[in-house]
């Protein structure tokens, strides 16, 4: 697979997102349109263009779930034998890339938030260097991403 700034000889390991449950601002953003939409047909319940209103209400409620799952679908991690590249998407029109070589990495460690977080499969990862750490959170499976880090970042310092 090729990316955009790929370099000779780098060849992409893994992507990945975080947990799809970080769009739960989306889904919430649903249920209250959907529940507003509503009120209208309680309160004039003879009138059949409330029903219209409802399904207004329901648009915008599926505009601000698309819109969170957008977020969520372009926002990704992509590591290759030389770097991690975070690419993230802050709106419809902005985002974010930062990369990381992975020689540059001084340690990494992830953690599993008790039971809940060992049920539902997502955990912290978190990638300390000279210059700051990349904190990764609602990762589904840290600990297979873990040991493909560490492994990559081991080769990387040989």
């Amino acid at each position: 697979m090729a990316f955009d700034g790929q370099r000779e000889g780098e060849q992409v390991e893994l992507i990945f997102r975080r947990h799809m449950s970080t769009i739960w601002r989306g889904v919430v953003w649903l249920i209250v349109w959907s529940v507003l939409g509503v009120v209208p047909m309680l309160l004039w319940r003879d009138d059949q263009r409330m029903f219209f209103v409802w399904l207004g209400a329901l648009m915008i409620g599926l505009l601000g779930l698309l819109y969170t799952y957008m977020l969520w679908h372009f926002s990704y991690y992509l590591v290759t034998n030389q770097r991690i590249r975070q690419v993230r998407q802050k709106g419809l029109f902005r985002k974010t890339v930062v990369d990381l070589g992975l020689d540059k990495i001084q340690s990494i460690s992830y953690e599993v938030p008790g039971i809940k977080g060992g049920m539902m499969g997502y955990g912290t990862l978190l990638i300390q260097t000279q210059v700051g750490d990349m904190t990764i959170s609602m990762v589904r499976k840290p600990e297979k991403i873990y040991n493909i880090l560490q492994d990559l970042a081991n080769k990387a310092i040989r």
